[in-house]
C-alpha cells in the first residue's frame, strides 16, 4: 500500500497537484490538518480514498478533530497535534498515542518533517506543502509504503 501523507496546505492546492503529478497514484491520501475549506479539492484531486482532520486554523465544516484508522494490521492516529502542544515536544503525543494502544501517531502543525520512532510509537509529521519551517525551507510530504506484513517504509520528500 502506498500512502501520500500532507498536512498545512492552508488553501495552497496547487503543491498537492504538484505532488500528485510527480508522484502517480496512491491507495490512500491522509491530510492532517489546516485545509482551511479546501477539503472537497482535495478529495476530488486524490484519486483514492481520503483522510482528513481539522487543524488549528480549520474553523469552518465539520472536520473531526482526530481519527482513528488502521492501516493494514496498524493502529494510526490522525491528529494535527496542537491539543499536544507539538511545538514545544512531542512527549505529550508520545505518551497519548502509547497509553492508547497505537502503533503510529500521525501528525502535523510544527510545518517541519519529521519521523522519530521510539517506545513502541513511530510519530510522523509530512511538514507543510505550503509554508514550510525546517532548514531550507522547501514543501515537504511523506510516501508511506506498507507491505503484507505490516512492513513500512517513510520517505520525506520535497517539491522544488
Amino acid at each position: 500500500m502506498r500512502i501520500l501523507i500532507i498536512s498545512d496546505t492552508h488553501r495552497r492546492d496547487e503543491n498537492l497537484d504538484r505532488v500528485l503529478k510527480k508522484e502517480g497514484k496512491f491507495d490512500r491520501l491522509i491530510h492532517l490538518g489546516d485545509v482551511e475549506g479546501s477539503q472537497n479539492y482535495i478529495i476530488e484531486k486524490a484519486g483514492c480514498p481520503v483522510e482528513i482532520i481539522s487543524g488549528n486554523n480549520d474553523f469552518l465544516g465539520d472536520l473531526p478533530k482526530e481519527k482513528e484508522i488502521m492501516l493494514g494490521g496498524l493502529k494510526v492516529l490522525l491528529t494535527h497535534g496542537h491539543y499536544y502542544y507539538v511545538s514545544l515536544d512531542t512527549k505529550m503525543l508520545r505518551r497519548e498515542a502509547k497509553a492508547r494502544g497505537f502503533d503510529i501517531a500521525m501528525y502535523g502543525h510544527t510545518h517541519r518533517p519529521r519521523v522519530d520512532e521510539g517506545d513502541g510509537v513511530t510519530l510522523v509529521n509530512p511538514g507543510s506543502l505550503s509554508y514550510p519551517r525546517q532548514e531550507g525551507r522547501k514543501p515537504s510530504y511523506i510516501i508511506m509504503t506498507l507491505d503484507e506484513n505490516d512492513k513500512v517504509t517513510y520517505e520525506i520528500k520535497y517539491l522544488d
